[in-house]
């Protein structure tokens, strides 16, 4: 077990938490931070770094200890989300918790006074609902991932699942023809369903499979619209001229279905 250093105490409680998750992957599989670096292609400083608090690894970085470590990296990854988010706000912080209140100079004082409880109270209620919320999405991820799993298993009935630090699980098979012009991947043949972060099911896979057909890699096709399928939408978005909000609607199905394979 590795003897880890005081993460710095600014750190905000999200880039914490992040923090300590990869270190105890890295110290469950007895990992070198050469042998981290030859596995992921970050350098070892690079994840001295990134382990000690003084930089925030990159979405890459983080799924591919994920992997390596045998771990799921959707949970992570939906945390890495939040942390990067707060990586400017953790500079602020003194503690785990706890803001440095900043004191005012007579200059601001001065023009403006001082700004009323219920004021500050209310910016206080926003931000805690605001963090509540996305940790929330990234549990609901989670959780629906899970539960596809389950039922994954439960169809396949006795036949058993070798679970490995290589394993991929595939939920749905791309099953894709061409009918009438348009494109389908024999999971749903919806042209108007909305489609938006944190839904899952069948509908979800055909878009991923679509997707993945207009060269745009939506991640595994499991039928969990999570953060790389939303960012390989708002890549079609952009590339058809479409308003670019992430969220599959009548007018991105009419691209998916009718674009060119690239």
């Amino acid at each position: 077990m590795s003897r880890w250093k005081e993460l710095p105490t600014e750190l905000h409680p999200h880039v914490h938490q992040l923090i300590v998750r990869l270190r105890r992957l890295k110290d469950r599989d007895g990992l070198s931070t050469r042998q981290l670096a030859a596995r992921t292609g970050y350098s070892a400083r690079s994840w001295q770094r990134y382990l000690n608090g003084r930089s925030l690894p990159p979405r890459e970085a983080v799924e591919a200890i994920a992997r390596y470590g045998g771990d799921d990296p959707t949970r992570l990854l939906a945390l890495h989300e939040i942390a990067t988010e707060r990586w400017a706000e953790g500079r602020n912080v003194t503690a785990v918790g706890a803001p440095v209140t900043p004191v005012p100079t007579p200059a601001e004082q001065q023009p403006y006074g001082r700004y009323p409880r219920a004021l500050v109270a209310a910016g206080a209620v926003a931000l805690a609902l605001s963090v509540s919320t996305a940790v929330l999405l990234a549990v609901q991820l989670a959780d629906a991932r899970t539960q596809l799993a389950d039922e994954r298993a439960g169809m396949v009935g006795a036949t058993p699942a070798i679970v490995s630090e290589s394993l991929v699980p595939v939920l749905y098979t791309c099953r894709l023809e061409q009918r009438d012009g348009r494109w389908y991947a024999g999971l749903s043949r919806t042209t108007d369903t909305i489609l938006a972060y944190t839904h899952v099911g069948p509908v979800v896979a055909e878009a991923q499979c679509l997707l993945r057909r207009a060269g745009i890699a939506p991640g595994e096709i499991d039928g969990i619209f999570g953060p790389q399928t939303q960012h390989a939408v708002e890549r079609v978005q952009k590339r058809e001229g479409l308003v670019v909000d992430g969220v599959i609607g009548p007018h991105t199905w009419k691209a998916l279905r009718e674009a060119a394979a690239k």
